[in-house]
């Protein structure tokens, strides 16, 4: 068996940091332009925050951690393949931003894409039909766990290449403020949301992007998940610190590019709302992009073929003590904004939505072979000649997949 280095003073006090909340808090951070971050503060009132609002929040994260949790009893009866990576833990984050939304705003996500599409209002039914491979699932089946999209409720898709997604958000934006300082709509306010983790910001198109967003300051919001691991990798021994730091602050990299950036505490969704609030006003009155950075964490390995045997017994139970579903609750009990029984209510309507649809996608019929043949080529002719001459779309059979083809 082989023995592992010691690590480095330096390294035991940037592990120490990482994996201590209070000790990276306890650093004074601020935005580094006009976007401040909230005080972490356990007993901070939100004001906007009224009833209604907080059970919003409550059933969208409720139902992001059951729906995930139910992915992962689907997965090992095999009801679904392949790789499917869980958001569990990291609910505070799609829900305190997306939620914040107007309908026709968009949002483009990661591989871990199952919770935002629920955050942005993909039924739960197609959403766990497209995990079954089901021809009812939001993409009929063949997009899966990494590739969710839905064009009606505005949601970009999942990307299983890390980066790939903000490009496309960044398309968004811009087509956004294209149409209304070119074309003259003024009702095109949308705004747009990026997601991604702490992996993803040391790839080109993350600057490529910060860039060109300031340059024309799009309404963009790059939203990073940081959940401190890349899968098996620690963020602070994969990126090197910022100046005057002894740890990677993401926040700060959207200064050299003129924009906000703020650290917010990603297991808080009202704090990570009150951010966000402020982030899609700027974007939506024509001030450009922020740079959110959310710490938060996931409670379970990278996918659920992941083992997850890299990170330590102590850092997992010091986060999943910051579950941020019970403490939502607490606050909602503390201040007013709900009852124990209104809140069971809220839960037991989710746990019927998601067995509701795990029985919809275990009912739904399969795609036919002839989906196999669409959105390949614009032109059917790209299929190519026949021997006979003929172009082999045309062949009998050839639109439901069971034609000869040499």
């Amino acid at each position: 068996m082989k023995t592992m280095k010691a690590p480095s003073m330096r390294m035991q006090r940037v592990s120490h940091a990482r994996c201590n909340p209070a000790s990276r808090r306890s650093l004074k951070v601020q935005a580094v332009a006009s976007v401040s971050s909230p005080a972490a503060n356990t007993t901070k009132t939100y004001a906007s925050v009224t009833p209604e609002v907080a059970k919003d929040l409550y059933y969208d994260m409720f139902l992001g951690r059951e729906f995930e949790e139910m992915c992962a009893q689907m997965y090992y009866r095999g009801k679904m393949f392949g790789f499917v990576h869980l958001y569990s833990g990291q609910e505070a984050v799609s829900t305190g931003v997306i939620r914040a939304l107007k309908t026709g705003d968009y949002a483009c996500s990661t591989y871990r894409d199952h919770v935002h599409a629920l955050s942005k209002g993909v039924p739960a039914r197609e959403v766990m039909a497209e995990l079954f491979g089901k021809a009812t699932g939001c993409c009929r089946g063949q997009g899966g766990s990494m590739h969710i999209f839905s064009a009606k409720h505005n949601f970009l898709g999942g990307y299983a290449f890390i980066g790939e997604g903000i490009p496309v958000g960044l398309g968004a934006a811009f087509q956004s403020k294209y149409k209304r300082d070119v074309l003259g709509d003024e009702s095109s306010d949308y705004v747009t949301c990026s997601f991604f983790g702490d992996g993803t910001c040391n790839v080109g198109q993350f600057y490529e992007s910060l860039n060109m967003a300031a340059l024309y300051k799009l309404p963009h919001i790059f939203v990073v998940e940081n959940n401190l691991w890349a899968i098996g990798m620690n963020h602070p021994r994969a990126t090197s610190s910022t100046l005057g730091d002894e740890e990677p602050m993401i926040y700060k990299k959207g200064a050299p590019f003129g924009m906000p950036g703020v650290h917010v505490d990603g297991m808080d969704v009202l704090a990570v709302r009150e951010v966000a609030l402020e982030a899609i006003a700027r974007a939506r009155r024509g001030d450009g992009p922020t740079l959110i950075e959310c710490e938060t964490y996931r409670f379970r390995g990278h996918s659920l073929a992941d083992p997850d045997e890299l990170r330590s017994k102590e850092e997992k139970a010091k986060y999943q003590a910051r579950d941020p579903i019970p403490k939502l609750k607490t606050y909602m009990l503390q201040n007013g904004l709900a009852t124990e029984a209104e809140i069971k209510e809220l839960e037991q309507k989710v746990i019927a939505e998601v067995e509701d649809s795990v029985k919809f996608a275990d009912e739904s019929p399969k795609p036919e072979k002839g989906q196999l043949l669409e959105n390949v080529f614009a032109d059917p002719r790209g299929f190519g000649i026949a021997p006979d001459g003929r172009y082999r779309y045309q062949l009998p059979g050839f639109t439901t997949g069971t034609a000869q083809v040499s």
